[in-house]
């Protein structure tokens, strides 16, 4: 763990893990490393330990980390199968996924993500390729920015900002973080106590420029499919729309596949289902939400692999 971070659910979400000294974790989402070194700790001399990120800063802070067993590669979560057929790997006793955006993303000015600072209106979580929010917003329809602030901010006042956007253009544009902020603060007139009124467009940016859903979506099922039986799959969110599709893909992939309506089939002889849910949804303690106050929206869930639909 570095300076600035402090991971969310660490001890729960490596116990969960269920850890096998000489066994091969996927570390989905690295960050700072917080859950990779308590990930290690476990490890025996046999174990390996897989991480990825698309964060370039992610990468840097991970040289830090001198362990033979360790190796950190630039993709994103939902991406590990080239890295792992690359190593030689067919299948995994875990997966761990972290997700949404890192604390040093937030902290750090230059990366736009907060309105804290006034800086760049990037967003970018791999800010090695892809547009950044202000480029977005000066090609965007004004129902495309509403759309997003909707569906990915929650923001009941999406058609006044998107609006406000889009005359703000012949003004020279929304380039920097300070002046999305101030301008969502002219249009939305009330906001929840103790919430900014910029909070849910920043969010809605945000997931929609990282694809951050869309990548959620694609890489459940891939880490399913990459685990073996009794493996663990770890899930950490923050978010409501995050956790709705997680949950959501955990009772699918828990549930057995049901006849055609009207076949008479036993229950017991339905064929089994890929998952099972392990304990029930965990949220942080009291302590540690006192503790880093940016851990009160998170959720983690569970599941294990079973031996359904396994090639041998």
């Amino acid at each position: 763990m570095t300076a600035g971070h402090v991971s969310v659910l660490l001890a729960e979400a490596v116990d969960a893990l269920n850890i096998r000294p000489d066994g091969i974790y996927l570390d989905a989402t690295f960050g700072r490393g917080g859950h990779s070194r308590a990930i290690l700790e476990r490890l025996g001399p046999d174990g390996r330990l897989i991480a990825l990120d698309r964060d370039p800063a992610a990468i840097a802070a991970g040289t830090a980390i001198g362990d033979s067993r360790f190796s950190l590669h630039h993709r994103w979560f939902g991406a590990p199968d080239q890295i792992l057929d690359d190593l030689g790997i067919v299948s995994v006793d875990g997966v761990l996924m972290d997700i949404g955006v890192s604390s040093p993303q937030l902290d750090e000015a230059a990366r736009g993500f907060s309105f804290r600072f006034d800086a760049p209106l990037d967003m970018r979580m791999d800010t090695s390729k892809g547009e950044t929010v202000a480029e977005w917003l000066a090609r965007a329809s004004q129902r495309e920015i509403e759309e997003v602030l909707r569906d990915y901010g929650e923001e009941r006042f999406a058609h006044a900002i998107a609006k406000a956007l889009v005359a703000a253009r012949s003004g020279g544009g929304i380039t920097r973080t300070g002046q999305l902020a101030a301008l969502v603060e002219t249009a939305v007139r009330t906001r929840e106590p103790g919430q900014h009124p910029a909070t849910r467009s920043f969010q809605g940016l945000r997931i929609f420029i990282n694809r951050e859903l869309e990548e959620l979506s694609l890489a459940l099922p891939r880490a399913l499919a990459r685990l073996r039986p009794g493996g663990r799959l770890v899930v950490i969110s923050f978010h409501s729309l995050e956790d709705r599709i997680v949950k959501h893909f955990m009772r699918d992939a828990s549930t057995p596949r049901q006849p055609p309506k009207g076949v008479p089939v036993r229950a017991a002889d339905l064929p089994p289902a890929p998952l099972r849910l392990v304990g029930r949804a965990v949220k942080p303690r009291i302590a540690e939400i006192t503790a880093n106050p940016r851990a009160r929206s998170a959720v983690m869930r569970v599941g294990e692999r079973t031996h359904a639909g396994m090639n041998s």
